[in-house]
Formats: structure tokens, sequence, C-alpha cells
């Protein structure tokens, strides 16, 4: 009987306890964040009239000013450089090489004689031919002059006529035939390296030498689709290649393709660049910048500043309270944005801390202006460079 009524002590004693830690927390979580209790009369935080400052309740975030910028408008890409025309020279009849008149990797002038080949068979077909030719012709006068004194019939003057023309087109396609024999350059260029010798058999269509126009180079590159409606012929283009540190060349963009890649929803652009010291070569990769013009007093915020949503929103620090604001933005540029609508140089905007906001919350700055300095930096590095 003495043991169950100690047990039943025991029990009651924890409830009570239990009980007075529960109030004891509750009191606790009524008070304000300061840890202290509010005197009664006191005004609630944030309201007209509060005692203390208004800060008492305020969130810290990050901050930024709205600042007024000049930059270059520009669009960055990689791409490749390609002769301005290049060819690899093939034989259109088989035979033996007979000759090479250049040195590999040297200039060469549009309708030299690069390689000759043994065209001792076709010389003689061209030898026969101008021999009938002479024939025809012959026969073609004598008969003019039968048909004049009426011993032949005008039947057999078209027959020989007809004949003349033959020997025409024979001495024609014989000479054809020795052309072939003989390849030319197409154009002005330099000259690869060759893959034949003097005695080599080579066939129809086999690979001989190429040949590319280095004077003037294209530079294909790409860019997003989103660009499609800026790009235009004769913008200009700035080109640098990691082989050459240092170093920067003007092109003009030249043509753009109509037709969207729709794999990688890109455009294919390209531009041309003038080589005359022959510092760049075709296949090189090189780094592209696509000038759009000078953007100046464009207002810039960091891009941390935009909170995800269906429209671009920031919040505006105004009075020391929060206020969302829409915003229409335009270019984005090593972790700036552009607003081009919603707000002004000077404004104070939220770069970190939104997610604990909302409208007319009470906000305490901090950090103001180091966001935006950064992202100022880091834009004049990325535009010397």
């Amino acid at each position: 009987m003495f043991t169950s009524r100690k047990r039943l002590l025991v029990v009651v004693l924890a409830l009570l306890g239990l009980v007075g830690l529960g109030y004891v927390a509750y009191s606790v979580n009524r008070q304000p964040a300061g840890g202290l209790a509010m005197p009664r009369g006191a005004a609630a935080p944030g309201k007209p009239g509060a005692g203390g400052p208004p800060g008492g309740f305020a969130v810290a975030v990050e901050t930024a000013r709205v600042a007024a910028t000049d930059f270059i408008d520009e669009a960055g890409a990689v791409g490749t450089l390609k002769s301005n025309e290049s060819v690899v020279l093939r034989p259109e009849t088989p035979g033996r090489v007979a000759a090479i008149h250049f040195k590999d990797g040297t200039p060469v002038a549009k309708g030299s004689v690069l390689l000759a080949l043994d065209s001792a068979v076709q010389d003689a077909e061209l030898q026969q031919a101008r021999a009938n030719l002479a024939l025809a012709e012959t026969n073609y006068r004598r008969s003019q002059e039968l048909l004049a004194r009426k011993f032949i019939s005008q039947q057999a003057l078209d027959n020989v006529a007809a004949t003349l023309k033959i020997q025409q087109a024979a001495v024609r396609l014989a000479e054809a035939k020795v052309g072939k024999m003989r390849i030319r350059a197409p154009f002005d260029g330099v000259v690869g390296l060759r893959n034949v010798s003097i005695g080599d058999y080579v066939k129809e269509g086999q690979d001989l030498i190429n040949i590319e126009d280095v004077g003037t180079l294209k530079v294909d590159f790409r860019l997003p689709e989103a660009y499609l409606g800026r790009v235009d012929k004769g913008l200009p283009v700035a080109v640098n290649s990691d082989a050459l540190p240092g170093q920067s060349f003007r092109a003009v963009l030249d043509a753009v393709d109509p037709l969207v890649d729709q794999n990688g929803r890109s455009i294919s652009c390209r531009a041309r660049l003038d080589n005359p010291e022959g510092s760049l070569s075709p296949g090189m990769f090189v780094r592209v910048r696509l000038i759009f013009g000078q953007r100046n007093n464009a207002l810039m915020i960091p891009e941390q500043a935009l909170v995800a949503g269906a429209a671009p929103t920031v919040f505006k620090v105004v009075d020391g309270k929060a206020t969302a604001v829409k915003v229409r933005i335009g270019v984005r540029r090593t972790g700036q944005v552009e607003v081009v609508d919603g707000l002004a140089a000077g404004d104070l905007v939220v770069t970190a801390g939104q997610l604990k906001l909302r409208e007319g919350a009470p906000v305490r700055a901090i950090g103001e202006g180091a966001p935006a300095a950064r992202g100022a930096a880091a834009m004049q590095t990325a535009e010397a460079k």
C-alpha cells in the first residue's frame, strides 16, 4: 500500500514538472526576438509609435546600388578560321607525273602550271587532228573554186564544209585532252605539301596538292538563336587567338545563315578577316566577340538581385522597407544584368536574403554596394580581355 502511494506521488510530480516546462517554453516564444518582455503599453514593433528603433525585427539583407555604366554591347563565341578559297587539286585523267613546277608551301599565281602529266599520246593526237584540219581547209577552198566554175554541185560543197567543221571540233577536243594533262592553279594562293613525286602514276580523282587563299580568312562561329534579331551584315567582330596572346584582329560580319540549327538552336555566322601578313592560318581556334555597339548610362544590377518568377522582380529598399518591383531586363554581362525599366540610378536593391522578405517587410541593409562594385570590376576586366 505504501509503495503504491509512493509511485503515484512520483507520477504526479513528473506531470506537474512537464506542465511547468511547457508553460515556460510558451512564455519564452511569446517574447520579442531580443529576449526581453515588452512593457505594458508599448506599441508593437514596426508600427507607428513603436518604442525604440524599428530595426529590432528588421531582416538583415545584402544590398547594392543601381549603377549607370558605360560598356560595349557584345556577344562572345568561339570560332574556326577557314581559307577564303580552298581546293585540293586532282587530275581528271590518269597519267604519270612528268614535271612538278612548285615548291611546297610557296605562293603561286593563278593559271600557273603546278604539275604536268606525261602527254605524249595526247600531243600526237593533237598533231593528227591539226593535220586533218589543214587538209579539210584545203579541200574546202578547192571546192569553192570548183563550184564557181560549175564543176561541182552545191551539195558537194556542203559536204566538204561539214567535214571541215568536224576536223575543227577534233582539234579542239585534242587540245582539251592535252590541257587536262596540265594541273594549273585556279586562283592566287599558297600550295600545301604535295603527295606525289615525278614518275608516280596517278589515277583519276587522286589528291595531288591543296592550295589555299590565306590573304583573306573566313571566321565561322555560332550564336544562340536569341541574337537572331540583332545580328546583321557589317557588324564589327573582334578576333583573338590563344596562339597569339595580346593580339586582336578586326573582322566584319559577312553573312548569316537563314537556317537556325534545330539541334543546338544556334545561328551560323561568318565574318571576313584580312590577313595580309599571314599571321593567322586556316583551321585555327579563335575567340570571337561580335560588337553590337556602345551602351552609355545603362542601369546595371547584380544578377542575384533578380527574384525567380513569371516576371523579373527585385526588392527595392525604400525607407527601410522592402518593396517588390517588376523590372524589364536587357543584356547580361559577367554577373550583371541591365534594367531597362522599373528602377532608377541610385536605387537600393536587395541582392541576398530575398526569400525571407515580403512586401513592406522592414529590412536592415548590410554590405551596401559590395556586389555592384565586384560586378563592375569583373565587367572592366572582361572588356580589357
